[in-house]
C-alpha cells in the first residue's frame, strides 16, 4: 500500500470514529477529532524521514484502462513526493491540527459535521500534494471544493452564502480550465504522468496555450489580481478556524501548481512569459499593499495582505533562477504559517471583544497584553523582520528577481515599504492606540489557546533563525526546476 497512501487517507480514521459517536457527545467528538488530526502529522514525519533516508516512496499501480489496441489508454494510481511537496504535506498536517484545536474553541453548533467535512478536506489537500498523475491530482483538487463550499456556507458570517457561491464559482471556472488542459495533454501525450508529460515534445504554440491556461487556472487559486475578489469574501466571512486552512494551505496549491506544472511541463514557454508573470506579481504586491493600507477591519486587511504576499511568490517564480525559486518556496511556507497564526488571533479577538474593527480595538495591550504581544510578533514576521521566516523568503526572492529583472525588483521594493507601513499602522493602533476597550475582565490568551500560538510562532522563528531546516528539503526541488530551465 505504501506510506504515502497511508498518509493521504489517514484522516479516514477520524471520519469513521466520528460517525460512530452519537451527536450528543460533543466532548468525545472533539477529543477524537483532535487526536485523529495528529495521525497525518505522524505519517508525514515518517514520510519525511523515509524521503531523506533515500527510500523510494513512489507508488504506481494500474487503475483505469479504456479503449482497444492500438488506441488503448491507461491511467495509473501514482503517488510520490519532491522536496517541496513534502514540506507542503508537513505544513498541511501541522495546520490541520492547530485548526482543529481552534475549532473546538470557536465552533459552537454542528461540531460533528464541521469536523467530518474538515477531515474530508484534509484528504483532498494531502492528495493534491502527493499525486504524480494529473487525473489523480484533479480528483483530489475537486475533493477540496465541496467541503470548503459547505463549511463556508454553513459556519460563515452574515454573508456566508455569497462567499460560498463566490468561492465555488471562481474555483469551478479554474477547475474547468485545468480539466481542459489535462484532456489536451492526455490526447497529445497519451499519459497523465508528470514525468511523461515533462519529457514529451509538444509544439511551441500548444505549449504556450496550455501554459497560459494553467496560469489562469492556478491564478484563481493563488489568487492573481483581478481574480482575487472571491478570496477576500472567504477570508472575511468564513470562520477563523477554516480561514487558517484556506490562507495557510489551500492558496498554496496555486503556487505549487505554477511551479510543478507551469515550469515543470513547459520551461521554455515559461521563460518567454516570465516578464508577464513578474508584472502580475508586481501588481499583486503593490495593489494588495495599497488596499490593505486603507482597510479598517482586520480580516479584510490581512486578506489583502495575503494577496500582496502572493505577489512575492510570483516574483520569485518569474525570476527563473535558484535564489528566486527558493525564495518563492520559502514564501509559500512562511506565509502559510504567518497567515494561519494571524487568523487564529483574529478569531480569539473577535470571540472575546465581539469586533474586528481596528478603531474599536484600541488599547488592546492593556486589556489583552499577551494577545497584543503575539499579534505584534506575527506582524513583524509578516513585514519581514530579520530572525523570522518572512525575512528569509523576501530576501531570497528579491535577490533572485534583482538578478534577472532589476527594474521590476526595484519597483517591487516599494511594496515591501508599504507592507511595513500598513502592518505597523494596524498593529500599533490596536495595541497602543487610544483605549477603546474599557471593559474589565476580558480574558487574555489562556489554556488551549497557547497550543496553536506556540506551534506556529515556534516554526516561524525556527525557519527565520535556521533557514537550513527548510532548505534541506526544498533544495532538491529547486535544483530539478533549475535543471529543467537549463540553469
Amino acid at each position: 500500500m505504501g506510506w504515502l497512501t497511508l498518509l493521504v487517507f489517514s484522516p479516514i480514521v477520524g471520519i469513521v470514529l466520528l460517525l460512530l459517536v452519537p451527536s450528543t457527545q460533543a466532548k468525545l467528538q472533539k477529543r477524537i477529532a483532535v487526536i485523529c488530526s495528529i495521525l497525518p502529522l505522524i505519517m508525514s514525519i515518517i514520510v519525511y524521514q523515509q524521503f531523506h533516508s533515500g527510500a523510494d516512496l513512489s507508488i504506481r499501480v494500474p487503475w483505469i484502462s479504456f479503449g482497444q489496441y492500438p488506441f488503448s489508454f491507461f491511467v495509473e494510481y501514482e503517488l510520490g513526493v519532491s522536496g517541496f511537496s513534502l514540506v507542503l504535506l508537513l505544513l498541511t498536517a501541522v495546520l490541520m491540527i492547530v485548526s482543529m484545536v481552534t475549532a473546538t474553541m470557536q465552533i459552537k453548533k454542528g461540531w460533528k459535521q464541521y469536523a467530518l467535512l474538515t477531515l474530508l478536506l484534509e484528504i483532498g489537500i494531502l492528495g493534491v500534494f502527493a499525486s504524480q498523475n494529473l487525473i489523480l491530482f484533479f480528483i483530489f483538487f475537486e475533493l477540496t471544493l465541496v467541503p470548503m463550499f459547505l463549511l463556508i456556507g454553513k459556519w460563515g458570517g452574515m454573508e456566508k452564502e455569497r462567499a460560498a457561491y463566490s468561492y465555488l464559482l471562481y474555483n469551478g471556472i479554474g477547475s474547468a480550465i485545468l480539466l481542459i488542459v489535462i484532456i489536451v495533454l492526455f490526447a497529445n501525450v497519451g499519459s497523465t504522468n508528470y514525468e511523461a508529460i515533462a519529457n514529451a515534445s509538444l509544439s511551441t504554440e500548444l505549449s504556450m496555450g496550455l501554459l497560459i491556461s494553467l496560469l489562469i487556472a492556478f491564478g484563481v487559486k493563488l489568487p492573481i489580481v483581478p481574480l482575487h475578489t472571491w478570496m477576500v469574501r472567504v477570508h472575511v466571512q468564513a470562520p477563523p478556524a477554516l480561514v487558517m486552512i484556506h490562507a495557510g494551505v489551500l492558496l498554496k496549491i496555486g503556487a505549487y501548481g505554477l511551479m510543478q506544472f507551469g515550469i515543470g511541463f513547459f520551461p521554455a514557454s515559461f521563460q518567454d512569459i516570465a516578464p508577464v508573470v513578474a508584472i502580475l506579481g508586481l501588481v499583486n504586491l503593490l495593489y494588495g499593499a495599497c488596499i490593505a493600507f486603507v482597510q479598517k477591519e482586520l480580516r479584510s486587511l490581512f486578506a489583502y495582505s495575503s494577496i500582496s504576499h502572493m505577489g512575492i511568490v510570483l516574483l520569485g517564480i518569474a525570476a527563473m533562477n535558484e535564489a528566486g525559486l527558493q525564495g518563492a518556496m520559502f514564501q509559500t511556507i512562511s506565509h502559510g504559517l504567518i497567515a494561519a497564526l494571524v487568523f487564529f488571533l483574529i478569531g480569539v479577538v473577535k470571540e472575546k471583544t465581539e469586533t474586528t474593527y481596528i478603531t474599536r480595538l484600541g488599547g488592546l495591550s492593556r486589556t489583552m497584553p499577551l494577545t497584543a504581544g503575539v499579534l505584534l510578533a506575527v506582524g513583524l514576521a509578516s513585514l519581514g523582520l530579520p530572525g523570522m521566516s518572512g525575512f528569509v523568503s523576501e530576501f531570497m526572492t528579491f535577490l533572485g528577481i534583482f538578478e534577472s529583472m532589476p527594474v521590476i525588483a526595484a519597483i517591487g521594493t516599494i511594496g515591501i515599504i508599504l507592507t511595513a507601513a500598513y502592518i505597523l499602522r494596524a498593529v500599533m493602533d490596536i495595541t497602543f492606540g487610544k483605549e477603546v476597550l474599557a471593559q474589565q475582565g476580558i480574558a487574555d490568551l489562556q489554556g488551549k489557546e497557547w497550543i496553536p500560538v506556540s506551534i506556529m510562532l515556534g516554526l516561524i522563528l525556527l525557519i527565520g533563525v535556521f533557514p537550513t531546516s527548510l532548505t534541506h528539503s526544498i533544495q532538491t526541488s529547486v535544483e530539478a526546476i533549475v535543471l529543467r530551465i537549463g540553469g
